[in-house]
């Protein structure tokens, strides 16, 4: 293990502590608003999905950090079409979903900005149908080339 790795892992550790009390927050948020106990524990799943396995995926990305467009994009678009053997239309809107809710709690908390929670709303307003699509090329499997499914 490098120096690298050891400052990642370390780092990591430190952001996953950090989630667990993020997600019990969130936990207690949803509850709040009345959600039913398997729409509650649908989102903490998708929400600790998202930011304990693709935040700190290939690097120690806390949660308040990761949530924007940008990061929401690469996920849905991305890394959750290939990497979730359950990847299907629903379970993107699902997703979607449940990032716009932690987005919100994480607005009322101030842990993110007014900017990053619209650039979240935003985003997947206008690209959840590009996800959709590109799940469907993935999934179809007469096309192998890749540029074909990702444009890319």
């Amino acid at each position: 293990m490098t120096i690298d790795d050891q400052n990642y892992e370390q780092e990591a550790q430190k952001i996953r502590t950090s989630n667990k009390k993020l997600l019990n927050d969130f936990k207690s948020w949803l509850i709040a608003s009345e959600l039913s106990s398997k729409s509650v524990n649908k989102h903490i799943s998708n929400i600790d999905f998202y930011i304990n396995e693709y935040l700190l995926y290939t690097d120690a990305i806390p949660p308040e950090e990761g949530m924007d467009g940008a990061y929401v994009s690469m996920f849905l678009g991305y890394w959750f079409i290939r990497k979730a053997l359950w990847a299907s239309n629903t379970s993107i809107k699902n997703n979607a979903t449940s990032l716009k809710k932690f987005g919100k709690f994480l607005l009322e908390k101030n842990k993110i900005t007014d900017e990053d929670y619209t650039s979240i709303i935003t985003t997947i307003r206008d690209e959840m149908s590009d996800w959709q699509a590109t799940l469907e090329r993935y999934d179809d499997p007469s096309i192998v080339d890749s540029e074909d499914i990702w444009g890319f």
